[in-house]
């Protein structure tokens, strides 16, 4: 059985911080991190790698410090690490990351591709999803729990918000899943050791099958044009009052917002 994981380097979002004239994050000084949804499914990789003898290859796109988290996955039992990093890839929204990732992927073996439900510095949900559209692959989203028959079967606990679905799938396809589903391993330290003496394979546009129009920010139909944090609200009132009076007040509030006449 052959998996592959995409993870992504993030900053830690708990201490991200805004430039006010620019809009943009300040990543100096800023601690990076594995993205916890791609953490989750890392350990389900593993945890398949330890009852089904699976090979685990982790994939992630970003620039070269990257590296970091693609030797943290070998730490905790990865087989094998790619990163796509190339000038060609640079200022991709979340299309031309799939497509970039899409690419890699078509030159690699795998029987499933995990990926983390969203990344904490953009909360799309959308990479997964679109890598198994450019593939054609079926795909399932929220994953809690999957099952593995050891041979072409996968039963899988998915998420929704009435509860969860149970969902049979045979042969090939992608998941997403929820960090809450999987508590991930710690790295060893001779794993540690380990990650740090084996290779992380470099690719660039040369590595992966894609058209050069479809990556980057050429290749971006989305911009983000500005980000900023949200401004502090002013404290409210409390009234203490019955509900008639209540009504009374709450109407008042709407007219003075102009909300209703």
């Amino acid at each position: 059985m052959k998996i592959i994981v995409c993870i992504k380097q993030v900053p830690d979002t708990t201490e991200i911080k805004i430039n006010p004239a620019t809009g943009t994050l300040i990543r100096e000084g800023v601690p990076s991190i594995m993205n916890p949804d791609d953490k989750g499914g890392l350990e389900l990789a593993l945890e398949l790698k330890d009852k089904h003898n699976a090979q685990v290859t982790v994939i992630s796109m970003g620039p070269p410090q990257a590296d970091t988290v693609l030797r943290e996955a070998l730490a905790m039992g990865a087989d094998r690490a790619i990163l796509l990093t190339d000038r060609k890839f640079a200022g991709a929204d979340t299309l031309a990351t799939s497509n970039a990732l899409a690419g890699a992927i078509r030159k690699l073996e795998y029987d499933l591709i995990i990926s983390g439900r969203q990344a904490i510095d953009g909360d799309t949900a959308q990479v997964g999803p679109q890598i198994a559209e450019l593939l054609d692959l079926p795909q399932v989203s929220y994953l809690e729990d999957l099952e593995y028959d050891g041979k072409n079967k996968f039963t899988i606990r998915k998420q929704t918000e009435e509860g969860y679905e149970m969902v049979e799938v045979d042969g090939k396809l992608l998941v997403t899943v929820l960090a809450s589903g999987y508590k991930a391993r710690y790295m060893s330290v001779k794993g540690i050791v380990d990650a740090y003496n084996r290779e992380v394979e470099l690719w660039g546009f040369d590595n992966i099958e894609v058209e050069e129009q479809k990556l980057g920010l050429g290749g971006s139909p989305t911009q983000v044009k500005k980000a900023f944090s949200k401004s502090a609200k002013a404290a409210g009132e409390v009234y203490e009052v019955d509900a008639e009076e209540a009504v009374g007040i709450i109407i008042s509030k709407l007219k003075e917002k102009f909300i209703i006449k």
